[in-house]
């Protein structure tokens, strides 16, 4: 089997898969088009699966160290009544951690700084990615051409190594809904680690960081490509009635820093999450909503179960058969899942239908929650070793 890859797309998926390659002994280059690879964002959580992989991976005290355990909080109406209470000591005793939140920025610097920068090729577009012969993938990057053993496509949910290797699947779909999303400026008290609160056609949340700023995130369910003279004044136009710490979060937000995206997502599974010797991986395999907070955690899910099935294939063939039938029906699970929480949370806007919900939340045992969380957390990595 030969060992040289390429990776196409530097985000968290793409330097994750770069890291667990090379921890198996592999030559990899990333392939990334942004003529600055930068550290941004807003902010994550990551759950038991996601920290596991990154422990995996090698990074994951590194990334506890710079993160925020995830114990207080919960789910409450705009009023500010409790729908559920997080309770962040119990799931860590169920899984060995809490959820924890760190900013994006953060996350991306670590999984970057894991890397030479010799395996970085940045302000590079991978215009063309095609089979050349039965072992050897070439990436065409203009003036730059890679002949590899293999290549992961990595470049998100509007891939475009995605769209060539599967020309008649629909593509990213809009979910109905646009979020809005900012790291605040100053430190604030949120007083909780971590809150979702759901309205009719919004939901508003933050996650505390450890250094005392939060991030935050509004949903809103409109028309796609809706944008905002002034977005920050729009929400708290929006907002204004919903209770403590939200208008102060928004108080403590730069203009300037409010990200807005649509949320896109692939709700046509894809048949394979490969084709010869290329392999998709994160939102170019699996793009879902982030109502689970997962879309990142089966990322780097995604890079540790490919680093261990071409460690332990005889060929790279037999690796992505083995990376496919593992990874396809637990991620497309995953996107199913979250795409049902977004339609039982801020998209359900009928008055009776958000009473039952809501009555039905306040009535599950804390016991029951962590259940239906384990679901999803209490993933096992393959061992990658070194």
């Amino acid at each position: 089997m030969g060992n040289t890859a390429v990776v196409v797309g530097g985000g968290i998926g793409g330097l994750a898969a770069a890291i667990g390659l090379r921890r198996i002994g592999w030559d990899v280059t990333v392939v990334e088009r942004a003529p600055v690879l930068g550290d941004a964002g807003a902010g994550i959580s990551l759950a038991a699966n996601g920290l596991r992989a990154l422990d995996e991976l090698g990074v994951g005290e590194a990334v506890r160290h710079a993160a925020r355990g995830q114990y207080s909080g919960g789910t409450r109406t705009p009023g500010g009544g409790w729908l559920a209470r997080m309770d962040g000591a119990a799931l860590e005793r169920a899984v060995g951690t809490p959820i924890m939140g760190i900013p994006r920025a953060t996350l991306h610097k670590l999984l970057r700084e894991a890397l030479p920068g010799e395996a970085l090729l940045i302000g590079a577009e991978a215009a063309a990615v095609r089979q050349t012969g039965p072992g050897t993938v070439r990436v065409d990057c203009g003036g730059t051409v890679l002949d590899a053993d293999l290549v992961v496509a990595a470049d998100g949910v509007a891939s475009q190594v995605r769209g060539r290797l599967f020309p008649d699947h629909p593509g990213p779909v809009y979910s109905g809904s646009t979020v809005l999303r900012a790291v605040t400026e100053r430190p604030v008290d949120p007083r909780t680690d971590f809150e979702l609160t759901w309205g009719r056609g919004a939901e508003f949340g933050h996650i505390a960081f450890t250094d005392g700023r939060a991030e935050w995130h509004a949903v809103l369910t409109l028309p796609a490509r809706t944008r905002f003279a002034d977005p920050l004044a729009e929400l708290r136009r929006r907002f204004r009635n919903w209770h403590d710490p939200i208008p102060a979060l928004l108080d403590a937000t730069r203009p300037s820093d409010v990200l807005h995206h649509d949320v896109t997502e692939l709700r046509t599974p894809l048949p394979s999450f490969t084709a010869g010797r290329i392999a998709l991986l994160g939102d170019a395999a699996h793009a879902m909503t982030p109502n689970l907070g997962q879309g990142a955690c089966q990322a780097l899910e995604d890079a540790v179960t490919l680093a261990a099935a071409l460690a332990a294939a005889p060929t790279v063939e037999a690796a992505l058969a083995r990376y496919d039938a593992e990874r396809r029906p637990r991620s497309q699970a995953v996107a199913r899942a979250a795409r049902q929480a977004g339609r039982m949370g801020h998209q359900l806007s009928h008055p009776l239908a958000g009473a039952l919900r809501d009555t039905a939340m306040r009535l599950t045992p804390s016991r029951t929650a962590i259940r239906m969380i384990l679901r999803h957390h209490a993933w096992v990595p393959p061992r990658l070793g070194g």
